[in-house]
């Protein structure tokens, strides 16, 4: 239908905005964009008659009251509830403008959803119960918006034919609001009071505000200045390496910022690689220009090292480069986030293993109060530093959306847990850097006549890891191999001292015999680590230290009755009559390793005949090199 509007190509010529319909459960997000919708004329006769008819069939007591909801309520689930659950996008236009709306959810358990929303949003229209005024989720997704750049909000007060259009209730919501909204930096609020299901001041002004002069929001909608933030410097993440054949070589991304023409000197981040620009291809034909929004091919001058996740920036103005920042994160995940466990981070076209090191605050969203944290629930927001494994080119968010906003990857699930914001990067970012050592490795490890190698053995308290551990070190150690053997226990006397049993300080604690290990097979040693490590995603993140071949995970498996019937410590007992909190397999989670490298059942076997059995594939794999 909009295709072949007459009115199309008009309205594109002015200008397209996106915005989103967001504030709490129930405040009428859904019926205002469906009677907005009416109101501009995007309603086509086929969909009015089905609205039609089911107003009549969900709402039989109220006549020919059409319920403009089911516009854009498009799951069943939705419709059954009376609930926006997904985020909805619309197209529509008028004689002066395009749009592109996002009607978001108002529950709180879908914020990740109307934080997807909200990322590719100008301006936010924000509705608020005339009856409720400013409620928590009202105030979140104010916080929200204002965490993804969005200055411009217009408030909706709603539902204003419940409180008999009374100016001075009205009036008391809009305070209250721009209040809120001056603390959080949206610099422009336009408010307007308005009833939805009957479209007072949405389409058309209504003579029940005859105090309301101002625009209606159809009017605000089509005038507001929210031209789109384009960042500055030419910037174009790559996407993919386009070579169809020996004769082209191009590297195809979308502008996120600036603009590149033929010959412009170019660098190729985070490296320092430099090359001028021979041809821009869009759209399969050559031009002299490009701009940020437009999807291109570069062919450079000269042959470069660059691939998917690389940035092509202005030679004479290049992104800044760091692995460690400040951020901002609004946590989307149903598992808690800890900190310094290990998440994928995607930015731009490039995924990258990263580290929350701390959170230096949590926000309460109700009064922007900063309070003390150590992990992160759903839906919660926090100020943290971040570290990545390698250098990226990057902006603050406030610069450039695309090289500044980034999201969280489970490495387990796949599932995205969190968006974030950068704001800076950190000094030691910059400042400390690799040093170089003659002394290598394999030169110790050579010296000392063995391959080094790292022995991580995982399971529940009382498995018999310690005891296999030990039994296996005094057998390679008579072999004449260089060994060290460190245990869980042990390491929380020293280095690990401060640590307790939290989950927050378990990934801790795993974190730091890692790196201990990893430096003990840098120095040459075959290391055997017994830990009862219970988190699939810390040993997965201990492995990663390690070279190929060099770590190799050992489950020492007993069930866990056996382990309290033999109950070594008597920490079982103490953990059933409460003395002991967070222990493992009673009131903490073990995650069985998935695919373990050794396997040793330890039921019906004496730990000799384990400790042998692995010692012959350890030697075995010492023998060969790996």
């Amino acid at each position: 239908m909009a295709m072949q509007d007459p009115n199309f190509n008009s309205a594109l010529a002015k200008g397209l905005l996106r915005f989103i319909t967001c504030g709490s459960v129930d405040d009428g997000k859904s019926t205002l964009l469906g009677r907005l919708l009416y109101d501009a004329g995007m309603v086509p006769e086929d969909q009015l008659a089905a609205l039609v008819r089911d107003s009549r069939r969900q709402h039989d007591d109220v006549g020919d009251q059409l319920d403009f909801s089911l516009l854009t309520d498009g799951l069943d689930a939705e419709r059954q509830q009376g609930i926006t659950i997904d985020v909805a996008y619309r197209y529509f236009h008028t004689v002066r403008r395009s749009f592109i709306v996002a009607d978001c959810p108002g529950h709180e358990q879908y914020t990740r959803n109307m934080a997807t929303g909200a990322s590719n949003a100008e301006l936010a229209v924000v509705l608020v119960d005339a009856r409720k005024g400013l409620l928590p989720q009202t105030r979140r997704h104010t916080y929200i918006c204002s965490l993804l750049g969005i200055r411009k909000v217009v408030l909706a007060v709603n539902k204003m034919d419940l409180v008999s259009f009374d100016q001075t209730t009205y009036q008391s919501i809009v305070d209250q609001y721009r209040e809120l909204a001056r603390d959080l930096g949206i610099t422009e609020v336009h408010s307007l009071p308005v009833a939805a299901p009957t479209g007072d001041n949405v389409g058309v002004h209504s003579e029940r505000t005859p105090w309301y002069d101002g625009a209606t929001l159809l009017e605000l909608l089509e005038t507001i200045d929210a031209a789109p933030f384009r960042a500055e410097d030419f910037r174009m993440p790559v996407q993919w390496v386009n070579r169809p054949d020996q004769s082209f070589r191009g590297y195809a991304g979308t502008l996120c910022g600036g603009s590149v023409a033929l010959g412009d000197e170019i660098v190729v981040q985070p490296g320092l690689h430099r090359a001028h620009v021979d041809r821009i291809v869009c759209a399969g034909a050559d031009v002299e220009h490009a701009v940020a929004g437009q999807a291109v091919t570069l062919c450079l001058g000269r042959e470069v090292d660059a691939s998917r996740g690389d940035v092509i920036a202005d030679a004479r103005r290049p992104a800044p480069v760091a692995d460690q920042f400040t951020c901002h994160l609004l946590w989307l995940g149903d598992v808690a986030l800890l900190p310094n466990r290990t998440y994928w981070l995607k930015i731009g076209t490039r995924t990258i293993n990263a580290r929350v090191m701390s959170i230096k605050y949590k926000v309460d969203v109700n009064s922007q109060a900063k309070l003390a944290a150590r992990h992160l629930d759903l839906n919660e927001v926090a100020s943290c530093t971040i570290g990545l494994d390698e250098n990226i080119a990057f902006e603050t968010y406030a610069t450039n959306r695309t090289l500044g906003g980034f999201i969280l990857i489970d490495r387990h699930s796949n599932a995205t847990v969190a968006c974030g914001m950068l704001d800076f990067a950190l000094e030691r970012s910059s400042n400390v850097h690799w040093q170089h050592v003659d002394i290598d490795k394999a030169v110790r490890g050579a010296n000392k006549g063995q391959h080094p190698l790292c022995l991580w053995f995982t399971g529940l308290s009382g498995a018999g890891k310690s005891t296999v551990a030990n039994l296996v070190e005094r057998k390679l150690h008579v072999l004449g191999y260089h060994t060290y053997l460190l245990d869980g226990d042990n390491v929380r006397h020293g280095i690990n001292k401060d640590l307790g049993f939290t989950p927050e300080d378990r990934v801790e604690n795993i974190r730091r015999i890692a790196e201990v290990a990893h430096l003990m097979v840098d120095a040459g040693l075959i290391v055997l680590v017994s830990a009862i490590s219970p988190y699939r995603s810390e040993r997965r993140s201990a492995c990663e230290l390690f070279a190929k071949g060099e770590f190799l995970e050992v489950f020492v498996d007993a069930p866990l009755e056996v382990c309290e019937q033999r109950d070594p410590k008597g920490l079982y007992q103490k953990a059933r009559d409460a003395k002991i909190r967070n222990f493992t397999g009673i009131d903490a989670p073990y995650e069985r390793p998935e695919a373990p490298d050794v396997h040793l059942l330890n039921t019906g076997k004496r730990a000799e005949q384990l400790a042998e059995q692995l010692v012959e594939q350890v030697i075995g794999l010492l023998r060969s090199g790996h």
